[in-house]
């Protein structure tokens, strides 16, 4: 009996049906695969779940045989360590909430999860209070890049795209303020997908910025994405959308902005990529947007996630100021210099930036960027603060417009075989998110690495 967590979910789910592999063979083989993985990638999990993961796994199997099966039965996930699990302290990847009692349910994605099917097999590791693009924390550890391990896992959802990278589970759930689930996923290699910000209920879910904050799934495919999504949307899974043909499509490449100080790599990868597009029927041109560079102006004293993370942290900075990653405090302590008519002119320029890309971009069936500027990081590369807060800005800069746009996103590999990983993104409008998981779905084959 195989069983294989590296596969990806329709592959586990044949499987499971035809009796080749069990939930119980498929948890088990998850938590060897986290214990095996030893100090370089074991930080990828905040807590491993072997006390309960073999008993959900049983049920799963009992109900399976009993003709009772979920869209996700027997799947082995992980998940971010900021949402709540009944039982367990949600740390946020951080010293803090030490101490504080254990979450009383789930929260609202990971009961969905559960409800469909899933196994949970552990917490993964985060950035602290998910504040970072860059995925490091002094109190857990950081996982390496499985693609080298002397690079950065990217974040905040670090974990969470190491545990799918690693082939320890074929799922995780992270959350995206500003690239969170699309910058690890791209710099390992993955699928990441940020919904629109009301697809997913975020219940239960310790925030970053209210505002911007999404839940979203890292995984190996497009259609593993996609299962996830209608599950954590709660939709049928049954009604998944098919593939969409690729002749026709408008695709629009923004000049503003998201070209700006590409590595060479990622440079080449993403022209390749618009190139094959191209091809294969697609669309694909260039167009202005302007408006793009007008939000890092709007964002400069440290947007929503500065403003919102301080309201929520001021009082226990006070208190507990020095228990905090020193670089995390740095980025909160910045919203105190924004005052409420700050955070109102604020949401007045998003709102008015939102309607005219919106008139720029309806041309169009989906924006091209690349998800990242760069390859991962090496460490190294890191390890003074004026280096961190550089590649931190460069990180967050593409994959944050789609947050600060409330817009739907995904990001496919596109790196050659053999290099480094890097992410291709799809942006669509508000809403639109079945369609965009569609259009990915047929340009996946043509845009990842063979």
């Amino acid at each position: 009996m195989t069983a294989d967590p590296a596969q990806p979910i329709d592959t586990l789910l044949a499987a499971l049906d035809a009796g080749r592999t069990t939930a119980r063979a498929l948890a088990d083989a998850a938590l060897a695969a986290i214990a095996a993985a030893g100090e370089t990638e074991r930080p990828a999990f905040t807590a491993v779940h072997t006390d309960t993961a073999p008993l959900e796994a049983d049920a799963q199997d009992l109900l399976r045989r009993a003709g009772r099966r979920g869209p996700l039965s027997g799947i082995p996930v992980s998940v971010k360590d900021l949402f709540d699990e009944a039982g367990r302290v949600t740390t946020a990847g951080s010293r803090v909430p030490a101490g504080e009692p254990p979450a009383a349910r789930d929260a609202a994605a990971v009961a969905r999860l559960r409800a469909a099917g899933a196994v949970v097999v552990g917490r993964t590791a985060m950035t602290e209070f998910a504040f970072s693009g860059l995925g490091l924390n002094p109190h857990t550890g950081t996982p390496g890049n499985p693609a080298d391990p002397a690079r950065i896992p990217g974040g905040s959802s670090s974990g969470a795209a190491v545990s799918v990278a690693a082939g320890m589970v074929p799922l995780a759930l992270g959350t995206d303020t500003g690239g969170s689930v699309r910058i690890p996923a791209a710099l390992c290699g993955l699928v990441g997908f940020k919904p629109t910000q009301a697809r997913v209920p975020r219940d239960g879910t310790v925030p970053l910025s209210p505002t911007l904050d999404t839940v979203g799934p890292l995984a190996r495919t497009v259609a593993c994405c996609t299962l996830a999504d209608a599950v954590l949307a709660g939709e049928a899974a049954e009604g998944m959308p098919a593939p969409v043909a690729l002749t026709g499509l408008r695709l629009a490449v923004p000049r503003t902005l998201v070209l700006d100080d590409l590595e060479p790599a990622v440079a080449a990868a993403f022209d390749a990529a618009c190139r094959r597009l191209s091809r294969a029927g697609a669309q694909v041109s260039e167009v202005t947007l302007a408006e793009l560079g007008e939000i890092p102006v709007v964002n400069a004293a440290g947007g929503f996630p500065a403003a919102e993370a301080y309201a929520r942290h001021r009082r226990r900075l006070d208190a507990t100021g020095d228990r905090y990653d020193p670089r995390v405090r740095g980025r909160i302590l910045r919203g105190a210099g924004l005052s409420a008519a700050d955070y109102i002119d604020l949401l007045h320029a998003r709102a008015d930036l939102m309607r005219r890309v919106d008139a720029v971009a309806r041309a169009y069936d989906a924006l091209l960027l690349p998800t990242v500027p760069c390859v991962a990081p090496r460490f190294a590369d890191i390890a003074d603060d004026d280096a961190f807060t550089r590649l931190n800005t460069l990180v967050l800069r593409n994959p944050s417009l789609a947050n600060f746009l409330d817009r739907c996103a995904i990001t496919l590999p596109m790196q050659a075989p053999g290099d480094l990983p890097c992410g291709l993104s799809l942006m669509g409008a508000a809403g639109d998110d079945r369609r965009l998981l569609a259009m990915a779905a047929a340009a996946e084959p043509v845009v990842r690495p063979r």
